[in-house]
């Protein structure tokens, strides 16, 4: 109750104030398990991300917001918490039982928030995830919330924002030989080239 409270709140003030549209629908996977994966701009991402779907998804967050209010909350809106100090293998494991069981999980393999609104690079540990995950991995780029909050930005500003699924991932370009961190960093290097070639007239 309180997902679906937080999900229709967020389309309202995501239509009044940012224009948010979503294009290609029919890409967004509602049911089934899929690891979904987007480029990461602004504190906006995971909220406008997360109303592009119909049916609930997973997010992650850092383990030190979870105090006080929000650590009653984000609980309660399927927000899991992630120690991003050190490599966090109970998490990792988490997220994938959440795939295995058939949820929508959403990760930003950059880690971090881009400073200038380019695609950066994945975090290592994105890749153990993309490699183990055994179900469809779906990019979706995030257009125009680094305009409308960008990293540094105290409040946010009226614009336009577009969320631009694609289709899964294509891994048979990473070499079968591949194994350990060789192969999880050629995995997240794919999902970012994927990433990188989504457009908004494509």
């Amino acid at each position: 109750m309180i997902y679906r409270i937080a999900h229709t709140g967020s389309r309202i003030v995501g239509r009044l104030l940012f224009r948010h549209r979503t294009l290609h629908r029919e890409r967004i996977p509602e049911s089934g398990g899929a690891l979904i994966v987007a480029n990461h701009v602004s504190y906006l991402d995971p909220v406008v991300v997360g109303i592009s779907f119909r049916k609930p998804i997973f997010y992650l967050a850092r383990k030190s917001l979870f105090k006080g209010f929000l650590g009653w909350l984000l609980p309660r809106i399927q927000v899991l918490p992630v120690d991003r100090g050190k490599g966090d293998l109970a998490s990792m494991k988490r997220i994938l039982s959440l795939l295995k069981e058939g949820h929508r999980v959403l990760i930003f393999p950059e880690g971090t928030r881009s400073t200038d609104g380019e695609i950066q690079a994945a975090e290592a540990g994105i890749g153990f995830i993309i490699a183990k995950c055994d179900v469809p991995v779906v990019p979706v780029r995030i257009f125009g919330a680094f305009e409308c909050f960008p990293r540094g930005s105290s409040w946010p500003r009226p614009g336009r924002i577009t969320i631009v699924p694609g289709p899964p991932v294509d891994f048979s370009a990473v070499p079968p030989e591949l194994a350990g961190r060789e192969r999880y960093q050629a995995c997240a290097d794919q999902v970012m080239k994927a990433l990188g070639e989504l457009r908004l007239d494509a």
